[in-house]
């Protein structure tokens, strides 16, 4: 897909187009004169004018500013800020829910369809309300003080006073009405115990986030469950992920008593938690993250199991000192797990892999290189944990593949 060198589009020009699919990254697919444009705010099938944002050698980006043959499936965003020159956070507002969770489905199947070379359709999974669902955010100030997000793309500042997708237990909207410090990055966590957590560095320099209210360590609960979280730490942001994750989880691994299981990228041990009661005294659980902050969580979660072993380590030089284990559960970065890390975990002989993904690109690339290794993928399940935006959750399962 590369656009003609003697395509004219420049930054700033309007023209119409009509919305083919949508494209990995939350964006939907237009062309013109043979040159592919990435647009933001569209629905498949409909007829828009948009404007060009940005041109390049392969693609081209922009945004809708009218829409003349709407979708069926487009409606009003319930939030004021959802709007192409407004908050860059959450890009689907203006699609009917059902709809949402059916383009994210379809860039699933595109994605294992062009890298993995496999035919896959899973239907993403509703997990609860599409507002007031998020426990985590980074936010920033003006240079007067006033809270807000990022614009799409860029690095200017959009004053919100009111965002729909927090939890109201937040409280973010009172943040923004007292305001903050000029110029500043803030991280805003509450956990499901009630307490609230921010962190501030100035925006203009490159200093590492300071406390600057609530604890240091944070207390979440999950099932019966406490954990430790510190703010430096990773926490899933979706108030009801981490008990939809374990369950996925716990329900893949086909654990059994006594099994070896490696928690890769383990963070502060969310997993090993629904791991430990089946596999028993026996069994053992090696946590490897690289996270300082969050292997010390994990430490303190687990100080009273002598079976869980935490190691802080890059995940791609620690699990080359492993000689086997029956089942690994893997949640790694965006950027997915890698070949290295992909060739060892299959060199273990694992009689499962659980792989969590955030990015169904990197799980179909990941996907190839297990297939390469003699493992297949068994069952896939995705979740909408990210209403609201193009983001997807996926748990997959692989196994040994019988022919090989």
């Amino acid at each position: 897909m590369t656009s003609p060198k003697s395509s004219n589009l420049t930054v700033g020009a309007r023209l119409r187009v009509e919305i083919e699919k949508i494209a990995h990254g939350g964006h939907f697919i237009a062309r013109h004169e043979g040159a592919v444009i990435f647009v933001r705010h569209a629905i498949p099938g409909e007829s828009v004018e948009i404007e060009i944002t940005s041109v390049g050698a392969s693609f081209n980006r922009a945004d809708v500013v009218e829409v003349f043959t709407a979708s069926a499936d487009r409606v009003s965003a319930p939030c004021r800020y959802a709007h192409r020159l407004g908050c860059g956070g959450c890009d689907f507002q203006h699609i009917a829910l059902t709809r949402q969770r059916e383009l994210k489905g379809q860039v699933i199947t595109e994605q294992f369809s062009r890298i993995a070379k496999m035919d896959l359709a899973v239907e993403v999974e509703e997990v609860g309300a599409p507002l007031g669902w998020r426990t985590r955010c980074s936010a920033n100030s003006t240079k007067n003080g006033e809270l807000g997000f990022y614009q799409s793309r860029s690095h200017k500042v959009i004053a919100v006073t009111d965002c729909r997708i927090l939890v109201p237990e937040m409280k973010y909207s009172e943040l923004a009405q007292r305001g903050v410090k000029a110029n500043q990055r803030l991280e805003i966590s509450i956990s499901n115990t009630g307490e609230r957590t921010i962190a501030t560095a100035s925006s203009r320099e490159d200093s590492a986030m300071r406390l600057s209210e609530g604890p240091e360590v944070a207390h979440y609960r999950v099932g019966e469950k406490i954990f430790d979280v510190s703010q430096k730490s990773f926490w899933q942001s979706h108030k009801d992920a981490p008990r939809v994750l374990s369950e996925a989880v716990l329900a893949f691994s086909q654990l059994e008593p006594g099994d070896h299981v490696l928690d890769l990228y383990g963070g502060v041990g969310l997993f090993t938690a629904v791991i430990l009661p089946i596999i028993g005294a026996a069994g053992s659980v090696e946590i490897v993250e690289g996270s300082k902050s969050a292997t010390a969580d994990a430490r303190s979660n687990f100080a009273q199991n002598s079976n869980v072993t935490v190691i802080t380590a890059d995940v791609a030089k620690a699990i080359t000192r492993f000689a086997d284990a029956d089942v690994i559960v893997l949640d790694p970065p965006r950027e997915g797990a890698g070949k290295e890390v992909i060739n060892n975990c299959a060199r273990l002989t694992p009689r499962a892999i659980v792989y969590v993904a955030c990015d169904p690109a990197a799980l179909a690339r990941d996907t190839g290189y297990l297939r390469e290794n003699g493992y297949v993928l068994a069952e896939i399940r995705a979740f909408d944990l990210f209403p609201m935006t193009h983001h997807i959750e996926c748990v997959a399962r692989f196994v040994p593949d019988k022919v090989s």
